[in-house]
Parts: structure tokens; sequence; C-alpha cells
């Protein structure tokens, strides 16, 4: 912080990547993804049988919601110069609602390492114990395989967060070569992928606020039970972390799965998505407040 290129667009949202496609834009890694697999079916990357589905899912709820990821981001070893900078420390105490200091991070380590030592147990264990190359036993990876090793593979290559003496591939061994393979997996396929253009900030802000929207229009569910009605002034958030940062504009789009608000930007409206998982949805005009 601060994020000009997205106060521009007015998306208050804090938290990165965010997606542009058109003059839609998507907030949070879980609506991205599953926004990816709808929008260009052609490349999904997710399962396809129900069983399947339901580890894939598993392993989101896992990473993100029951702690994995927290408890890894408590794993940033003391020793980062970031951690000397005051500026840097206040908006991570800001970001997250907890205390940045060393002191606290080195009081916190010995239950983050047991936690991810037990997701490290857990995956050798269970999942990859059958000497399995993919999560869902595929020829290739698959989402099952990001949505499960992302907070793990981030702490392998962040030097000094893994106990090595507790955490390493003598003990873990399956599940550290299945990061081996995901990375040489990745290596291949952005070599064959596109190379993606780079644009300054306020080249991007233009190009979005030119384009059309690129998203269909979901509508209300009336029986949601917030009870909003289309065009309600509602402000949106993470309940997580990042929560001082707050969305404001009219509902436009509202399921079990995902809320959309129409903003605006330089005068041009702007749409605005989030997933309903982890986010607070909150009326700021009229009819009380109704919230999730």
């Amino acid at each position: 912080m601060p994020r000009p290129d997205l106060s521009a667009l007015g998306v208050k949202y804090r938290r990165i990547p965010v997606m542009a496609i058109g003059r839609d834009v998507y907030c949070d890694s879980r609506i991205i993804i599953r926004k990816l697999e709808d929008l260009f079916p052609e490349g999904a990357l997710g399962a396809s049988t129900a069983e399947d589905k339901a580890i894939e899912k598993f392993l989101e709820i896992w990473n993100i919601e029951a702690g994995i990821f927290t408890r890894a981001s408590q794993l940033i070893p003391t020793s980062m110069p970031l951690l000397n900078d005051p500026k840097f420390t206040k908006d991570r105490e800001e970001f997250s609602g907890r205390p940045w200091s060393k002191e606290h991070i080195a009081e916190n380590r010995p239950e983050a390492v047991a936690a991810i030592r037990s997701g490290f147990r857990f995956l050798e264990t269970t999942l990859l114990a059958d000497g399995r190359k993919w999560v869902l036993k595929t020829e290739k990876p698959t989402l099952a395989d990001i949505e499960a090793i992302w907070t793990f593979d981030w702490l392998n290559g962040l030097k000094g967060a893994l106990p090595r003496e507790l955490i390493s591939d003598q003990k873990y061994p399956k599940v550290f070569a299945w990061i081996a393979r995901f990375n040489d997996a990745l290596k291949i396929a952005k070599a064959q992928a596109p190379k993606p253009a780079t644009l300054k900030g306020d080249a991007a802000v233009e190009r979005i606020l030119n384009a059309p929207f690129a998203d269909k229009d979901l509508g209300i569910d009336l029986a949601d039970p917030l009870g909003l009605q289309q065009g309600a002034e509602v402000e949106v958030f993470p309940i997580d972390s990042g929560t001082q940062h707050h969305d404001q504009g009219r509902l436009i789009g509202l399921t079990e799965d995902e809320v959309v608000l129409s903003t605006q930007a330089k005068g041009t409206e702007v749409r605005l998505h989030f997933p309903r998982t982890g986010f607070r949805i909150r009326a700021v005009t009229g009819g009380g407040q109704s919230k999730l």
C-alpha cells in the first residue's frame, strides 16, 4: 500500500492478485480461478467427477479457511530484512489484525511449525501415500494439485521458513517430490504459453475503463437469507484479513457463490466481483444492516 492503480479503478480491496476481464474486476484468488475455469473451458483444470470435485473443494477449504495458510504466514523468518522496516510491519499489522514484531513471530513459531508439519504428514500419509504423481491420479497436475500445493511450495522456497530438522525431503519424500514435479510442470507450461504483455498502471486503467463488460448478469437471488434487493447500496469486505478496506456500490449480482457491485471510476461503471465465502455483505443505506 498504497496502490494508486487499483484506486484509479475505484477498488478499495487491498489483497492481491486481482483480475480484470473487460470492466469486470475479480477480487480474491478463489473467484479468479473459478471465473477462469468458466470463461475458458478449453483450458480448464478442474475435476470432472463428483468425488474428485469434493477432494478439490476440500483442499481449497483446508488451505484457506481451515488455517493452513495463516499458520504458514507465521513461519516468515525473523531474519527477513523487511521486518526491520517499521512501515512494512505496520502495514502487515493493519492487514492481518495481529502483531508483526519479531518477538511475536518467534513466540508463535512453535505452534505454526506443529500445524505445518501436520499438513506435510497429512499429504504424505493420505493423498500421496500410494505413490501417485498427482492428487487425482491424473497424467498432469490439475486444480486439485494447485489448491493443495501453493502454501507448501511457498514455504519450501522461503529460505529459513521450514525447520529442516523436522520438515525435509528425508522425512516427507513424497511431498517434496510432488513439489519438485509441480515446479517442473509449471516451467514447461510457462515456456509453452504466450508471453504476456506488460502495461503501466495508467495504461491498464484506461484499457479496462474503455472495454465492454465480459461477464453475464447474475441477477439477485431473492431467496437469499440476506434479503437484499437489486440496486441496494452495500459494502463488501473480507473478514479474515484486510478487513478495514471496504468496497461500496450498488448490488447488481447475488448468488450462493458470488456478489457483484456496480461502482464508478472516472465516471465509468466498473463491476467488482467477490466470492461469498470469507466476505461480509452489509447494507449501508435503508433497511438496516444485513450481513453474512
